[in-house]
């Protein structure tokens, strides 16, 4: 049977919490709740279902509906039998000594007597499944190697959402999109370099991408369309930062006194070339030339010496020189977003083209206000997919290259399996994998265009990418065993650890489990980790609605919330997290004593994957009353988190798996996987 019963804690459309938030092992009035029904999504599961007796409960039996068949089905646990009909009691089944119940007695063979009119302890007859569908008990569980736990199943609940607006994964118009966004950047990097004579601020873009998306209310998934306000305040501090030049700390005394020379040089320059006011020019030349003086006059001066007078200079020259390029930093602004808001309509303007073809149309934004509770369900879309192109796939020993129109992206084929797995598990308008290698090139050129970067085995040693780091496997194992963490709040396909988490990308990540936005995100309870990227706007955002959705439910809520302990400045984020009325523990993991997942982990050999913090990283643990007394940070648990993070510890834990007689079997099951990964 192609459904997973895994799946139907997440994607079915029942759901009915208890007052703990779902932990009650006893019996509840079983309803359904429709979840909107899409071309991607979640059939409607019509009228009442019967609740299993205790007794089948109890020998490993669930209920789960099919999507295919449009009716239930039954799926045991412990055995991995499927039927279609309500199964036999064994009356001697022992899940130890007997889990097939082959020692039992057999039972005689009821007619098909209705469920409702059945004596107690009356068995239904048991009725095959098709020989096509037909897995058996005794089918091989494949067990996917890699630093993740995709079995692990969702403790959360949200509220029912509205279907996705975009339009689905395409090749043709992902490859115009990037393009446009390239031409972006350049044109970001072009007018600072002629306007101010300075480069563009690093990582500055994405930051600035970031911090539109919060307030953004447009109609394309990357680019900005719909802001308020037009200028971004963070790139005008950015910006502003590196005026008259990028100040950086030297390594050598020689290199202070060309800082401070190179500094009174260009503010003495744009003093001179623009209009500044009487009094604001004679300022900064006074300084500057007294500065000029200085340098002439001593002699042996120390490496000390030359960052104080620089910070006194910048001191008294700064102010007056903000205020006289003001203007023309707020022009880069406002000319970058609306360059991104000409390029959004463009590639509307191609997408409707695309979709025309095929006689469907982009939908307007849907907004459902529902106080309907469901289990955590992937991104669904309001429209059907147009026939995709064709992606080359390209196997390269551990590699395997994706290759559209001369654009080749690479992946790791550890990686490529994963994504395979979370395609099964998530994505339901192409059961037959026709689209999975396309939406695949899709994703890997949507994360490698936003990063400015082209992942690959050239590139392998590039910087890392502070919005794509994660957490080590260690951790997440202690994060889910210690504190019932199921959810990632900012993730990618490519770094989640579980198969259920929250990305940038809603459009093209939703195949692979993506539950978009987290900031979109109405969760009801449920244990969740935060790892957010550094963007000051957006770290804001997240902790202002984590505070709302702790403040709205009475249900156990938990975030586990990391941060970079940037203290000069202190983050406001951070003082609200520490300052949080929810804040139940707090500690601070100091610099290279911590590691965390390379942000290229799908591009990089194994042994290049593990990088040391060189900043501190603090944790909070903010808990709403209920969310407190199931997942306590007690001493134990916080002490059991930090030697997770420890150094070496997701080493010593490959090489103790390696040594366990236990995982011989998974190892070869993995190869055989590889071997006969669905493409």
């Amino acid at each position: 049977m192609n459904e997973e019963p895994e799946l139907k804690d997440e994607k079915q459309g029942t759901i009915w919490p208890p007052a703990d938030g779902g932990a009650s092992s006893s019996p509840q009035p079983h309803v359904n709740i429709p979840v909107p029904t899409t071309p991607q999504g979640v059939p409607v599961n019509q009228g009442l279902e019967y609740e299993l007796p205790p007794e089948l409960q109890q020998q490993g039996w669930k209920k789960f509906w099919s999507k295919r068949e449009n009716r239930p089905y039954f799926w045991n646990k412990l055995t991995g039998e499927s039927l279609w009909e309500m199964p036999l009691l064994k009356p001697h089944f022992d899940p130890i000594t007997d889990p097939l119940g082959i020692c039992a007695p057999p039972l005689p063979h009821p007619g098909p007597i209705p469920l409702a009119h059945m004596p107690p302890n009356t068995a239904v007859p048991i009725v095959k499944r098709r020989a096509s569908e037909e897995i058996g008990p005794q089918a091989k569980k494949f067990i996917l190697a890699g630093p993740w736990d995709l079995d692990v199943q969702t403790n959360v609940i949200i509220l029912e959402r509205s279907p996705c607006s975009f339009m689905h994964s395409h090749p043709e118009v992902e490859a115009y999109r990037c393009s446009l966004l390239s031409k972006l950047r350049q044109s970001y990097q072009e007018v600072c370099h002629s306007r101010e004579a300075i480069d563009a601020p690093k990582d500055s873009f994405n930051r600035w991408l970031m911090e539109r998306k919060v307030i953004d209310t447009g109609y394309d998934p990357l680019l900005p369309s719909n802001c308020y306000p037009e200028i971004s305040l963070s790139m005008y501090k950015e910006i502003m930062n590196d005026i008259p030049i990028k100040l950086v700390r030297p390594k050598f005394t020689g290199d202070a006194r060309k800082q401070l020379s190179r500094y009174a040089e260009a503010a003495k320059k744009i003093m001179e070339s623009r209009n500044a006011e009487a009094e604001s020019r004679k300022v900064v030349k006074w300084n500057v030339d007294e500065t000029f003086q200085w340098l002439r006059k001593t002699v042996g001066a120390t490496y000390d010496d030359f960052q104080d007078r620089l910070a006194h200079l910048k001191q008294q020259c700064q102010p007056h020189l903000t205020e006289t390029v003001k203007s023309s930093v707020e022009g880069i602004c406002l000319k970058m977003y609306n360059l991104s808001l000409e390029y959004a309509k463009k590639i509307r303007e191609k997408s409707n083209s695309a979709l025309k073809e095929h006689g469907l149309e982009l939908p307007p934004p849907m907004n459902t206000h529902t106080t309907r509770k469901v289990w955590c369900y992937p991104i669904q879309f309001a429209i059907g997919c147009p026939r995709l192109p064709v992606v080359d796939y390209l196997p390269d020993r551990d590699q395997a290259l994706l290759r559209y129109q001369g654009d080749t992206l690479a992946i790791n084929s550890s990686h490529l399996q994963k994504l395979e797995h979370l395609y099964r598990h998530s994505c339901f308008d192409d059961r037959k994998f026709e689209f999975f290698i396309p939406r695949v090139w899709v994703m890997l050129k949507r994360y490698a265009t936003f990063l400015g970067v082209n992942p690959s085995p050239n590139t392998a040693n590039s910087d890392v990418q502070d919005t794509q780091q994660s957490l080590p496997v260690t951790v997440f194992e202690c994060l889910n065993r210690a504190f019932g963490v199921t959810f990632e709040c900012f993730a990618s396909p490519l770094n989640c650890y579980f198969k259920q988490y929250c990305s940038a990308f809603a459009d093209c990540d939703s195949y692979f489990g993506s539950r978009g936005s987290f900031l979109k995100l109405k969760a009801v309870s449920g244990s969740f980790e935060a790892n957010p990227p550094y963007c000051e706007e957006l770290m804001e955002a997240s902790v202002d609605h984590m505070e709302r959705l702790l403040s709205d439910s009475p249900e156990p809520l938990s975030f586990i919330v990391l941060m970079p302990d940037y203290r000069e400045p202190t983050p406001v984020a951070l003082s609200r997290l520490e300052t949080s009325q929810f804040k139940r523990k707090q500690v601070t993991i100091p610099a290279y004593e911590h590691e965390f997942r390379h942000g290229f982990q799908h591009v990089l050999s194994k042994s290049e994957q593990n990088i040391r913090s060189v900043h501190a990283t603090v944790i909070v643990w903010l808990q709403n009353p209920a969310g407190h007394q199931r997942w306590e940070p007690t001493e134990e648990r916080v002490q059991a988190l930090l030697e997770a993070f420890r150094p070496g510890r997701e080493r010593e834990r490959d090489r103790q798996e390696l040594l366990s007689p236990t995982r011989q079997g998974s190892t070869s099951d993995s190869k055989e996987v590889a071997k006969h990964v669905a493409i």
